[in-house]
């Protein structure tokens, strides 16, 4: 099991990356959200420096808010720095294209992009259409290293749809997810193995397969409803729950998308929606204001111990080692840790502490 951080991206905070690496994490991922957090590339470029050993890259790159050139451009940027340490998180964009109310990335146009992404970071000239023009586009001056493209830069999808998990197959070499049940891992890669078949490509081994996920290590006696463990879980437990009432006003609001551990508080969460002080157009801003931050005050009543544990790793440290064993019999083999702002030095030491040494 590899084990990750991820943090809010705040220009100050490069040193978590440091302080990660002296406690023996093997990689951070720094999320790409214009409207709430700092620029990922400068902070990147700050840890970069600062460190010899821990991988680096984005978790995850949103293609919604850069074209493609310049986020090829900046992952292989922060390669010159930190050679061979550097990789590339992307997704289509939950939160980033959300919080400026529009939707992720339609999946015909993010499988282009990283088609040109992928060519540009192999040191390869590529067709690339901007405006309704198309030309054929490559990285100059190589040689004189403005960008380092000689260390491969690996690229990891973030995918949970069929459509964007063939595409995890076609261009990935690695894959982020939001883990649910045995079942949908195992369909999940099937569909990805489906998609490197189609492309005539057969998967990296090893194949990176990562899962962005909360926790908190329990005390002798300590309870899920204690302060302390929603204190450092409540802001990640709460994205989980605005992401799936976007999906499920986007889908037509069926009742099978409701996850079933938050089943029992759906009702009062839209309840909390419809008496939001902004009209509904604007409503965005405040469903997704803390945004793996903080939990905001009047959410704490849905961080229920049925929705701590459908989303984080919670509990004494044999029963976190007994959920990691459970996650690799599945096909997960890393974590990133995403704790709120106020806790991350907290829980990052603790997995460091009382977790990790009983995975090795």
């Amino acid at each position: 099991m590899e084990f990750g951080i991820c943090f809010d991206t705040h220009i100050d905070k490069w040193e978590l990356v440091r302080y990660a690496e002296e406690l023996g994490y093997e990689r951070a991922w720094v999320p790409d959200s214009q409207m709430i957090w700092s620029d990922c590339y400068a902070v990147m470029a700050l840890a970069a420096q600062a460190t010899k050993r821990i991988k680096i890259g984005t978790g995850v790159a949103i293609p919604g808010t850069r074209l493609a050139p310049v986020t090829a451009h900046s992952i292989a940027s922060i390669n010159q720095i930190a050679p061979g340490r550097t990789f590339l998180g992307i997704g289509t964009g939950h939160t980033a294209m959300r919080v400026m109310g529009q939707h992720p990335m339609r999946i015909k146009d993010f499988h282009e992009y990283l088609r040109i992404v992928r060519t540009l970071l192999n040191g390869d000239a590529v067709d690339y259409t901007y405006g309704g023009r198309t030309r054929e586009i490559q990285f100059l001056h190589q040689d004189l290293h403005y960008l380092n493209l000689e260390q491969p830069i690996p690229i990891y999808v973030a995918a949970n749809g069929p459509k964007a998990c063939e595409i995890v197959g076609e261009f990935g070499d690695g894959w982020i997810t939001a883990v649910g049940s045995p079942a949908e891992v195992n369909a999940q890669r099937a569909m990805i193995d489906a998609g490197a078949r189609k492309a005539g490509r057969k998967l990296p081994n090893p194949f990176v397969t990562t899962a962005l996920i909360g926790g908190c290590v329990l005390r002798p006696g300590e309870k899920l409803t204690d302060d302390r463990v929603i204190d450092e879980t409540g802001s990640f437990v709460s994205a989980v729950l605005h992401f799936a009432y976007e999906i499920w006003k986007d889908m037509g609001k069926q009742d099978a998308l409701i996850p079933p551990y938050f089943a029992n508080v759906w009702d009062q969460y839209l309840a909390r929606v419809e008496d939001m002080s902004l009209p509904e157009q604007a409503r965005f801003r405040q469903i997704h204001e803390g945004h793996c931050t903080f939990l905001q005050p009047g959410e704490r009543k849905f961080m229920t111990p049925e929705a701590i544990k459908g989303t984080c790793l919670v509990g004494t440290p044999e029963e976190i080692v007994h959920q990691l064993n459970d996650l690799e019999r599945i096909g997960i083999h890393g974590i990133s840790l995403l704790p709120p702002a106020e806790f991350q030095r907290k829980v990052f030491r603790d997995f460091s502490e009382m977790v990790m040494p009983l995975m090795r």
